[in-house]
């Protein structure tokens, strides 16, 4: 009927409480993107736009000639440090979520303690067999979890589903390997205390130094890395709320 995801997105989220949203987006697609979503939006939400841009990095790097692809999903939560006051949750505006997820996630993020230490986050998991299709590849994070904690998780940029079952390409395309078809997969549904971007604005460095000289053209700061980092350096705990949608 014409809607866009981002619209079930926006309504979701307003109904299950939140009050803000916080667009990341490119400068120069900013007018068309206020007339499409942003204006209907500002009337039920207040409204903020952050710009990604590659040149937004730490003091002495420069940016690799020839690159034009963002520089990924933390890179674009460091893009909105000054839009963000309080504990938030970070969707992808191209994925459809389901309404129970945020009501799972308002409700965590309403109870969260900004000071804990270490640090606690929330991630919707779901399990892998509703979020894959056969028409196409998708990005998804697979998760290693013991009693509803995260343990680990291995992003995972080729997933698709084949006549029996789920699987992963390492090698784009040219071999896979098999995933169960309830494993808990993370679809890039978070939420953070507020600190959590001091702790991506300090790592961003390191990324730079080891993705320009592997992959200058092509890498990605994202965002399950620095989780996993921290789960093991940090002892962080991260909740996994379960979802059936």
């Amino acid at each position: 009927q014409g809607h866009k995801i981002i619209d079930f997105s926006m309504y979701d989220a307003h109904r299950a409480g939140f009050e803000k949203v916080v667009f990341i987006i490119k400068k120069e697609n900013e007018k068309d993107f206020r007339e499409c979503v942003g204006d209907r939006v500002s009337r039920h939400m207040e409204v903020e736009y952050v710009f990604q841009e590659l040149d937004k990095v730490p003091e002495g790097f420069q940016i690799p000639e020839g690159r034009v692809k963002p520089w990924g999903t933390a890179h674009a939560l460091l893009c909105c440090r000054e839009a963000v006051d309080g504990p938030f949750a970070m969707i992808n505006a191209d994925d459809f979520y389901g309404p129970g997820a945020y009501r799972m996630i308002y409700d965590w993020l309403s109870r969260v303690d900004e000071s804990a230490r270490p640090m606690r986050f929330a991630m919707v998991g779901y399990k892998l067999g509703n979020t894959v299709t056969p028409s196409g590849k998708v990005c998804r994070g697979v998760c290693r979890t013991s009693g509803g904690r995260l343990e680990h998780i291995e992003e995972r940029t080729c997933v698709v589903r084949l006549p029996e079952g789920p699987a992963y390409s390492p090698d784009g395309g040219s071999s896979f390997v098999p995933l169960a078809e309830d494993c808990t997969v993370s679809m890039n549904f978070w939420g953070f205390p507020q600190r959590f971007l001091e702790q991506a604005k300090k790592d961003f460095p390191e990324f730079l130094n080891r993705a320009l000289s592997e992959n200058p053209l092509k890498a990605e700061y994202f965002l399950p890395s620095i989780v996993s980092r921290m789960i093991d350096e940090q002892g962080t705990g991260v909740q996994v709320l379960r979802s059936t949608d």
